[in-house]
């Protein structure tokens, strides 16, 4: 029974033309080859198991070989050829730093250089991991690199290049090996399988190329676990399996489920990944990829960047058409801001959870733990017509400032009514001082709810374009009729307008001018709900009054001065607080209070 040697070894290359994903690298060795311009070092960099030590052997096996073929490869037929392939060249020397980075290994080095070659004319020494070495051993290494005896040729290979002297690097060569992409990666595990009677699914090696992150090494390795796992066939399923990788399902599945904004599905789902053993940041990562090969695969100029198998880049496409790019860019930038709070996160659960449901939301423009954008404008202009002269320390106006608020829009199932519109009359402001917080006038809670020592007067108007069977509707309004309408409207509303019908209940109206209903209030608060809630009440009242000629007059009624009702007794302020809102009477009674003292 023959022994077993693994593929990375046993399908290692042997010429340039073997090298996988390194062209330009073995083009331009080859080429100094047939020129004869031979540097005296070179550095080959780049990640693990990409082929640098592989190409320096092979380097310096062709650089020695007397009789190479004419596309600049090994003859492998003469002595020194076949010295090198039995390991007993002299020619050829490999050194570890790793174990050698001492400078007394590099002094036995340079005592070595001086020695010829025994056949062939060059003397090659490859340096492997040669980032171990040691400061001292670099320095002592830094004059022979620089100026090594004609026949001597140093080639050094690292995955760290950035650990290297300076003056190291000044003096070679520097080739950058790259990854090795998906495709080649395949395309050489189909070439290994063949020759070894194996089956596989092109999407089994699709996984392996991707688990392996560029390097070859890795992925004939875990090409080896598998066969030695399933056999001489196996499969997508098998592979993903037993390698613990989240298969492409989920994702797509996912991305589903939040397009159509499902968001029970979603945490379902994750809690599935979960119990399967799947780390969370893991699963973060590859959805923050999921919506990048999505991305991609949305313009055929760019599909090329997706490194999938034939079958999930259909499945990818089919999805990508169903994905509206904004929702895939704020996808993106919901799984980067997750990533990023995952790792300082202590409930790193939750950091998961809350992305699912930003990403449920997207489809429907729903910003979850965002607040809620109010007209921000609107209130301050409303408040600043309100804004009366207990409140305001702004210099008086030259004239009585105006303020149209259009009403709410009606729903699509309400009758042709007309829409009113409130005028808010505010009279001139009179100067005080700029007190508390650096608000001018300061905020007095007295003077918000005793209101102003003017009446504030909100008319509701008519809108005049209306049609001849609208302003027919002037039926003449008793006080009877009124009260009777405006105790209707607080039986059908008081469960959702709770605030206003409370505020109706304590200010009864009066009608005016057969068609004007007047209110008083004892504040700008109470004042406020009746504005708030215009559009119902006044089209609920000229419904039920059948006259759309209604105005509503609310009225701020006048307090006595706020002087004299600073010089009060503190039990006749309270009384008097009493008489202005008994629903603060009401509350000190339900609080237990002691209002004698």
């Amino acid at each position: 029974m023959d022994d077993f040697i693994v593929s990375a070894r046993k399908y290692r290359p042997v010429t340039f033309d073997t090298v996988v994903g390194q062209g330009s690298i073995t083009t331009t060795l080859k080429n100094a080859i047939r020129n004869n311009h031979i540097a005296h070092a070179y550095l080959f960099c780049g990640p693990r198991g990409v082929g640098k030590t592989t190409c320096a052997r092979i380097f310096a096996k062709t650089l020695n070989c007397v009789n190479r073929t004419e596309t600049i490869e090994a003859c492998n037929r003469c002595e020194s050829c076949k010295s090198f392939n039995e390991q007993r060249s002299y020619s050829i020397h490999e050194l570890d730093a790793a174990s050698n980075n001492s400078v007394d290994d590099i002094r036995s080095l340079i005592e070595q250089v001086r020695i010829p070659p025994q056949i062939g004319k060059h003397s090659v020494y490859i340096i492997d991991e040669v980032h171990m070495l040691s400061t001292s051993a670099f320095n002592a290494f830094l004059k022979t690199l620089e100026e090594p005896p004609t026949h001597a040729i140093f080639v050094l290979a690292t995955t760290e290049k950035h650990k290297i002297l300076p003056t190291i690097l000044s003096r070679c060569q520097i080739f950058d090996f790259s990854r090795i992409t998906v495709k080649d990666t395949i395309d050489h595990l189909k070439g290994v399988a063949a020759k070894e009677g194996i089956t596989a699914e092109e999407e089994a090696l699709n996984v392996i190329s991707q688990k392996s992150d560029g390097g070859m090494r890795d992925a004939l390795s875990i090409f080896d676990q598998m066969v030695s796992c399933c056999g001489t066939n196996f499969t997508y399923k098998q592979v993903i399996d037993n390698l613990n990788v989240l298969d492409y399902d989920y994702y797509f599945r996912l991305t589903n489920a939040c397009l159509d904004g499902r968001i029970a599905d979603t945490l379902m789902l994750f809690n599935e990944i979960l119990n399967k053993g799947f780390d969370a940041q893991h699963f973060v990562s590859g959805l923050s990829s999921h919506f990048r090969d999505l991305l991609v695969s949305k313009d055929a100029s760019t599909l090329s960047l997706l490194e999938v198998g034939a079958s999930t880049r259909l499945t990818y496409q089919q999805q990508a058409g169903r994905c509206p790019e904004e929702f895939l860019i704020g996808a993106l930038d919901i799984c980067n801001a997750a990533e990023t709070e995952y790792r300082t996160s202590r409930n790193k659960r939750l950091v998961v959870e809350l992305m699912l449901i930003r990403l449920a939301q997207l489809p429907t423009k729903k910003k979850i733990g965002q607040p809620v954008k109010f007209q921000i404008d609107k209130i301050f202009d409303n408040a600043t017509a309100l804004r009366v002269t207990h409140v305001t320390g702004s210099a008086p106006s030259a004239a009585p400032a105006q303020m149209v608020i259009p009403a709410e829009p009606k729903p699509q199932n309400s009758t042709n009514e007309p829409t009113p519109e409130i005028i808010v009359n505010t009279p001139p402001t009179s100067p005080r001082s700029t007190t508390g917080m650096g608000i001018p006038g300061g905020f007095s809670i007295k003077a918000t709810l005793s209101g102003s020592a003017n009446n504030i007067q909100t008319p509701l108007s008519n809108n005049t374009n209306l049609p001849d069977s609208e302003e027919s509707k002037n039926d003449p309004v008793s006080s009877e009729m009124l009260k009777t309408a405006w105790m209707q409207f607080i039986a059908q509303n008081n469960s959702e307008k709770l605030m206003l019908c409370q505020a109706m209940r304590e200010n009864m109206p009066e009608i005016s001018g057969g068609h004007i209903i007047e209110v008083k209030v004892s504040n700008n608060i109470l004042q406020q709900r009746f504005v708030d809630e215009n559009d119902g009440l006044v089209n609920y009242l000229r419904n039920a009054l059948n006259n759309n000629k209604i105005k509503l007059n609310i009225q701020v009624i006048n307090i006595p001065d706020e002087d004299n009702f600073e010089t009060l007794s503190p039990q006749a302020r309270l009384k008097q607080m009493f008489e202005l809102n008994p629903a603060l009477k009401k509350l000190a009674d339900n609080l237990n209070l002691e209002q004698g003292r």
